[in-house]
């Protein structure tokens, strides 16, 4: 099934490493301290609905999906009138199922206070499925009232990230800003100055970086109990097309960031058919390959090799494509909910950006017939 296919049947619900190991021991120390605070402060988030090209998103996933870990309650009875069948079982089966929470969801100490958008039926319908819920008529309007800004865009593009979170960035607000988080390489290195300059912490990722699977293969890397990391070959389904590769091509490159780090040298794409193969070489390691658009593979897979063994892993928990999302969607909530509390910044900006720049050097070299393009060439841009 071409993946733009479907993507249209769970309505955004496919996309994704890790929050599971802690990012450092200050971080702990500071989620630590917020859990003896006696005053079990309640974060009110303010969610931001981006537009694609201009136009509402209906029924945003990367909204209605990613966020409801942080309310206390669903109306379910308005996800089924207005979220597609796939989406309303995964609400009913494992997003609010009481004996598939995980223990935390809904979380204790979060709710969302305000939902912004262009569109107005969109805002009412939103809080319609989230009782509780104010549509915002403004981003400043929301910005006065909320501890933490989240926005979500299933679209990919990003060109109007800047606008939408630069208001809640300038007034120290913990921010999700959904991948990527500018349109180009120039767009998302003015986001992360922007918050860099007034000190407050960003966090952006695919839900590639938070899978069941990824968590392992970290716990592996980092225990060195399996030597040195070989090789990553990262794979997501197809098919290919130069459009889709700026919006899907991201999450196979964040596997591959995740397990292999920043400091990517060059970029090397050829595109086939429905298929994109893409080389990524290191100076000081090892190279990693991606396969975006690959006939065989289910939804994703992520081989990751080492010294002594080989381990290999996909969206799915025990083959269930709906569990392994919907654990990747907490784990990558509670990544966002912990640097709220902590103000730790989970992703280093570097990993941000060579993401994105590793997007337009594989579309360069595509457009050079598979020339090795250097990641210098397009950090500028």
């Amino acid at each position: 099934m071409n993946l733009l296919n479907r993507r249209n049947l769970i309505t955004g619900l496919g996309a994704g490493g890790l929050g599971l190991i802690a990012n450092s021991i200050s971080a702990q120390t500071n989620l630590e301290s917020a859990d003896n605070d006696a005053s079990k402060k309640i974060y009110r988030l303010g969610v931001i609905s981006a537009s694609i090209r201009g136009k509402p998103q209906i029924t945003n996933g990367h909204t209605w999906h990613f966020t409801h870990c942080f309310h206390p309650q669903v109306n379910l009875d308005a996800i089924k009138k207005y979220l597609d069948p796939g989406s309303s079982r995964e609400f009913e089966v494992h997003f609010r199922n009481s004996t598939m929470n995980l223990d935390q969801i809904p979380f204790n100490d979060t709710q969302i206070a305000y939902y912004y958008t262009t569109s107005p039926e969109e805002a009412a319908k939103f809080c319609e499925a989230f009782p509780g819920v104010q549509p915002a008529e403004s981003i400043e309007q929301m910005i006065g009232d909320v501890d933490a800004i989240w926005l979500g865009d299933a679209s990919g593009y990003g060109d109007d990230h800047f606008d939408l979170v630069a208001p809640g960035l300038e007034k120290g607000l913990p921010t999700f800003c959904d991948k990527p988080i500018g349109g180009t390489v120039s767009e998302t290195r003015k986001i992360l100055d922007f918050a860099r300059s007034h000190e407050t912490p960003i966090m952006s990722s695919s839900l590639f970086r938070h899978q069941w699977g990824m968590e392992t293969a970290l716990r592996m890397r980092d225990s060195g109990d399996f030597g040195p990391l070989q090789y990553v070959i990262a794979s997501l389904m197809g098919g290919y097309n130069p459009d889709s590769w700026f919006v899907y091509g991201q999450h196979p490159l964040w596997s591959v960031m995740t397990l292999c780090g920043p400091g990517v040298q060059a970029v090397s794409a050829y595109a086939r058919e429905n298929t994109c193969h893409v080389l990524i070489t290191y100076n000081d390691r090892m190279p990693a390959e991606v396969w975006y658009g690959r006939p065989d593979v289910q939804y994703s897979d992520t081989q990751v090799t080492f010294q002594k063994k080989t381990y290999n892993f996909s969206s799915d928990i025990e083959d269930d494509w709906w569990f392994g999302h919907h654990y990747e969607i907490f784990r990558m909530a509670n990544t966002f909910r912990d640097m709220i509390r902590t103000r730790v910044e989970p992703v280093p900006h570097q990993e941000i950006l060579e993401v994105t720049a590793m997007l337009y050097a594989a579309a360069k070299s595509m457009a050079e017939k598979g020339r090795l393009v250097d990641l210098a060439e397009v950090m500028e841009k």
